[in-house]
């Protein structure tokens, strides 16, 4: 029967996920979204090259983001193309942007359902519901990730996956502890989960290493023969391979001229192209050039307070959590899995840029060990202090509003943050802006006929309230004809400001607890 407390808890999912996806479709366009439909544009035209005997796929063996990967487009574009019309008319966007407005959707609707798998990982390393349910609140609460839910197209995509199959590898790891037979739905989905990872960013070919170090704790801690294990369970490792192989190849369209193409594209994702300069505690650090100190600086800053007391905590429970059963394994799993791949990405200096969000996918199993480690060393204190986090969480959301997926700590609030880190990566400000480009046009009868400077995106809100003239803010130095009305944001707020113009908005943002005015925009208006 089912209980009074698991009905509220479904109810209160269902409301959580209905205003997230309205957040979702309520945001500007994200910065890499032109970019996303063009991979997809060039893959499908390849998909539809191999019936239509065309040189389509030609194109994409010469398309420079070939191995740009587009697993999640194969959830997200039929979403897309069910609902981007009436985004369109409710948010008073243009088609284009309101179909990659629609993208944002699915989205947030995959991010919630890997929030139950993140439920399930929690209830399996802690047996105990109340555990899991409180840090699956925290997981889905978590500014950053609740922001980043709501346009991230890549990197959230790419994170649920990852839990996902975590999960398939956890039942896995608990049949062989237990010697249980493993079904053949269960080596399926392992086998389609992985290869999916894959297709979204291929570094998911690190997954590989959490599924070896899962293996090896199994073997330490059950002293089973390594040559008997294998032999014993041959057609396990055979079937997975075979399966994870087939899926990769038919996932990946630039893999159908020559499946060595996986190499290829390991090597060019690992030191990607783009030189991005982030702003990292006051200094420029670029992607192909980044200290080792990159990736730390971003987790002391980007993790809450009670996640880095949880890491903290660890010498003081060691004892408690190395003989604990198959829960070992568990901690274990996570643990090396995380300390692992920051070391791959350390050492190999791998590109990152934009903070740690092409690390993001680690997050969730920092938050599992941190959250653990205080659960071990005492309930009431874990209770306690998580749901403080929880209420929080949700201040910091209301406070932020459409910007959370910049969210930082408190540590951060003791700098300037403006000048320390990065503050719109994502260019979500461009909507806030065209809208108010729109108010000042109304209010001062201007010609709509008038050029609008901004971003890529500069368009989208603005082309159904019938202007008509839209360029890049990089075009700013060639204007001759004046008035005009220019935007900085994403970067561009960096470049310096047009001449002989007056400021009309400043878009900006505040933390909760926090008098510092947080500025990610300005809008200009040039007579």
């Amino acid at each position: 029967m089912i209980k009074f407390r698991e009905i509220i808890i479904f109810f209160l999912l269902l409301i959580y996920v209905a205003f997230g996806l309205y957040l979702s479709i309520d945001n500007g366009v994200s910065h890499d979204q032109f970019h996303e439909q063009l991979n997809w544009k060039i893959n499908f035209q390849a998909i539809k090259s191999i019936f239509l005997n065309n040189t389509d796929y030609k194109i994409l063996l010469e398309y420079l983001d070939r191995y740009h990967g587009i697993g999640f487009h194969y959830i997200s574009q039929p979403m897309q193309i069910l609902i981007y019309e009436q985004v369109s008319k409710l948010k008073e966007v243009s088609l284009e942007g309101a179909y990659y407005i629609s993208r944002h959707a699915a989205v947030f609707l995959f991010f919630s359902i890997s929030s139950y798998f993140f439920y399930l990982l929690s209830l399996k390393i802690s047996n105990n519901k109340n555990f899991a349910l409180i840090t699956m609140c925290l997981f889905c609460l978590y500014p950053y990730f609740f922001g980043h839910a709501q346009i991230n197209g890549k990197d959230i995509p790419f994170m649920s996956s990852w839990i996902i199959s975590t999960y398939f590898l956890f039942n896995i790891i608990e049949k062989f502890y237990n010697n249980l037979k493993i079904e053949f739905k269960t080596i399926f989905c392992i086998s389609f989960s992985t290869a999916f990872l894959i297709s979204i960013r291929v570094s998911g070919i690190l997954i590989f290493l959490e599924y070896l170090i899962a293996l090896i704790i199994l073997l330490n801690i059950k002293k089973i023969n390594i040559f008997f294990f294998i032999n014993k369970n041959k057609l396990f490792f055979i079937f997975f391979f075979v399966f994870s192989m087939i899926f990769t190849y038919i996932l990946n369209p630039i893999f159908w001229s020559n499946p060595f193409e996986f190499v290829n594209s390991l090597k060019w994702m690992s030191k990607y192209y783009h030189d991005i300069c982030t702003l990292t505690f006051g200094s420029c650090m670029k992607a192909l050039n980044l200290p080792s100190s990159y990736i730390f600086i971003w987790f002391f800053f980007k993790l809450p307070i009670l996640i880095l007391l949880g890491l903290a905590t660890y010498p003081l429970i060691e004892k408690k959590i190395f003989n604990n059963g198959i829960h070992t394994i568990f901690y274990g799993i996570f643990s090396l899995t995380t300390l692992s791949i920051l070391f791959i990405f350390v050492i190999k200096d791998v590109a990152l840029y934009d903070e740690i969000r092409h690390i993001m996918f680690l997050i969730p199993f920092i938050f599992l060990i941190a959250l653990y480690n205080i659960y071990i060393f005492n309930h009431k204190f874990f209770y306690y202090s998580s749901i403080f986090l929880i209420f929080f969480f949700v201040v910091e959301n209301i406070s932020l509003k459409k910007y959370q997926y910049t969210w930082l700590n408190s540590f951060a609030k003791f700098t300037d943050i403006q000048k320390t880190f990065e503050v719109d990566y994502m260019g979500i400000s461009n909507k806030n802006l065209q809208k108010k480009i729109i108010k000042y046009a109304d209010l001062n009868s201007l010609d709509k006929n008038i050029c609008i400077y901004g971003d890529r995106y500069v368009k989208e809100f603005l082309i159904t309230n019938n202007f008509t003239c839209f360029k890049n803010y990089s075009e700013l130095d060639s204007a001759k004809i004046r008035p005009f009305i220019a935007y900085q944001n994403v970067r561009n707020i960096k470049r310096n400001n047009p001449r002989d113009c007056k400021l009309i908005h400043e878009e900006k943002y505040q933390y909760s607890f926090f008098n510092q005015d947080v500025k990610v925009a300005n809008l200009w208006y040039c007579d």
